[in-house]
């Protein structure tokens, strides 16, 4: 059975164990505990062992009709847009983020419905990938609050590494701060060029209204 254990370690410690770089963790489903020490422990086979949850399904587990594995936004409540607001709040108070910022990432990801996996394994409301969660020591990469606040955090890493320039961080949330850094602006890719576009069209709504339902039900 692979399976690994990662402490409460700082993120450029995190970063050398990306579950993606681990022998059979790609295509499996991954499953993680966390013991009395603080110690997250990871596996791919369906441990016999109470303690162990879902971390992430896998994506070659093919949904008939699409052909992946992919969970596409279906929650049309309007009460979704107010679910998650006091984690929202506290993450971008933890992590100096503006929450319209935040809001404006969540609609462009996952349209607040934190059930939501894309064909690349990208999961919950900020759609983190398992090596970012691992990177931003999320535990439980299901789990709403953890997940906004895994993907705030990452937020904020990458603002910090792009001089807090806002249209390349959005870029780099979608397309990797390598690939911002390797062309020196936002990548020539069609998919992050419309997320940019998107993002920052979003966060304008927000900013321009108190009416949370209001700006993110307008498109």
């Amino acid at each position: 059975m692979a399976s690994f254990r990662v402490k409460d370690l700082p993120i450029l410690v995190a970063l050398a164990l990306p579950v993606a770089l681990l022998p059979g963790f790609a295509a499996a489903d991954i499953y993680s505990y966390t013991d009395a020490d603080g110690v997250v422990h990871f596996t791919n086979k369906p441990p016999s062992d109470g303690r162990y949850k879902l971390y992430l399904k896998s994506n070659d587990k093919k949904d008939k009709k699409s052909g992946v594995g992919a969970i596409m936004p279906s929650d049309r409540s309007v009460e979704r847009f107010t679910r998650y607001d006091q984690w929202i709040r506290q993450a971008a108070t933890l992590y100096q983020i503006p929450e319209e910022l935040i809001r404006a990432v969540m609609k462009a990801e996952s349209d607040y419905d934190p059930r939501v996996v894309s064909p690349v394994g990208a999961t919950g409301l900020m759609q983190l990938m398992p090596e970012t969660a691992l990177r931003m020591q999320v535990r439980d990469i299901h789990d709403p609050r953890e997940n906004i606040f895994g993907g705030v955090r990452f937020l904020r890493v990458l603002a910090n590494d792009l001089n807090g320039d806002l249209t390349l961080t959005i870029a780099a949330y979608n397309a990797g701060e390598g690939a911002v850094l390797k062309y020196g602006g936002v990548p020539p890719y069609e998919e992050t060029q419309n997320y940019v576009t998107r993002v920052l069209h979003y966060y304008g709504r927000y900013r321009a209204t108190r009416d949370v339902v209001a700006a993110s039900q307008g498109e």
